[in-house]
C-alpha cells in the first residue's frame, strides 16, 4: 500500500501545528496510522539545520545559503522519515514542505522560481504531496498571533512587505493548481477552522482508500 502525503502550509500564526494535531486525531479515529512531522526538521540532523535557519544571528545569511539549507534538511527528512512512512502505507501530515520554499524563498526573498524547481526535482524526484492545505489569513493577524507566542525567530522578524509577498505566493500557487490545494480560512475562530477540516475528511479518506 502507498500512503498519503498531506502538507499544511501558511504564514506565521496560521495555526498549522494545532490543526495538524486535530486532523491526526480525526484520521486515527478512522483506524488510520498517521505520522506527524515538520519542516525544516523531522530528523535530528534536519532539526539542527532548522536551528541554524531560524535562530537570529549577527551574520546575515545569504538567500542562496538559506535555500540550500532548506533543501539539505528536506533531503534528509525525505530519506529518513517521509519516504519510509509512505512505503508503509501511513498518512504523513507535514507542517510545511516545498510550497513554503516557493513562498518564503521565492516570494519573500525573490529567488528564481526556476532555481527552486530545479532543486525540487533534484531532491524529491517525482514525489509531491497528494494534497496541500493552505491556512490563509491576513498578514497583520498572523504577525500579531506570532508575536503573542513570545520570542520571534529569524523569519518572523521580517517586515510586512516580506509577508505580503509570502501570502501572495501561496495564493498564486493554490489558484494555479486547484486539484492539489485546499484553502482554509485561518482567520476564523479555531472551532470553525476545525469544522472546515471535518468537511474535508471524507475527501481525505477517499484519497487514502482509493
Amino acid at each position: 500500500m502507498t500512503g498519503l502525503f498531506i502538507t499544511l502550509e501558511g504564514p506565521e500564526g496560521a495555526g498549522k501545528s494545532t490543526n495538524r494535531e486535530y486532523l491526526a486525531e480525526r484520521l486515527r479515529a478512522e483506524g488510520i496510522e498517521v505520522l506527524l512531522t515538520r519542516e525544516p526538521g523531522g530528523t535530528p540532523l534536519a532539526e539542527r539545520i532548522r536551528e541554524v535557519l531560524l535562530t537570529p544571528g549577527e551574520e546575515v545569511m545569504c538567500a542562496d545559503t538559506e535555500l540550500l539549507l532548506v533543501f539539505a534538511a528536506r533531503a534528509q527528512h525525505l530519506a529518513e522519515v517521509i519516504r519510509p512512512a509512505l512505503a508503509k502505507g501511513m498518512v504523513v501530515l507535514c507542517d510545511r514542505f516545498t510550497d513554503s520554499t516557493y513562498a518564503y524563498q521565492g516570494g519573500g526573498r525573490g529567488l528564481s522560481l526556476e532555481r527552486i524547481a530545479a532543486l525540487e526535482t533534484f531532491v524529491q524526484g517525482d514525489l509531491r504531496p497528494h494534497l496541500t492545505l493552505v491556512f490563509d489569513l491576513p498578514v497583520e493577524v498572523g504577525l500579531a498571533r506570532a508575536s503573542a507566542r513570545g520570542r520571534l525567530d529569524r523569519f518572523e522578524l521580517e517586515g510586512r512587505r516580506f509577508f505580503d509577498a509570502v501570502r501572495s505566493a501561496y495564493l498564486q500557487r493554490a489558484e494555479a493548481e486547484p486539484a492539489r490545494y485546499r484553502l482554509v480560512d485561518a482567520a476564523q475562530p479555531l472551532a470553525q477552522v476545525q469544522q472546515s477540516l471535518d468537511a474535508l475528511l471524507p475527501q481525505l479518506l477517499e484519497l487514502y482508500r482509493g
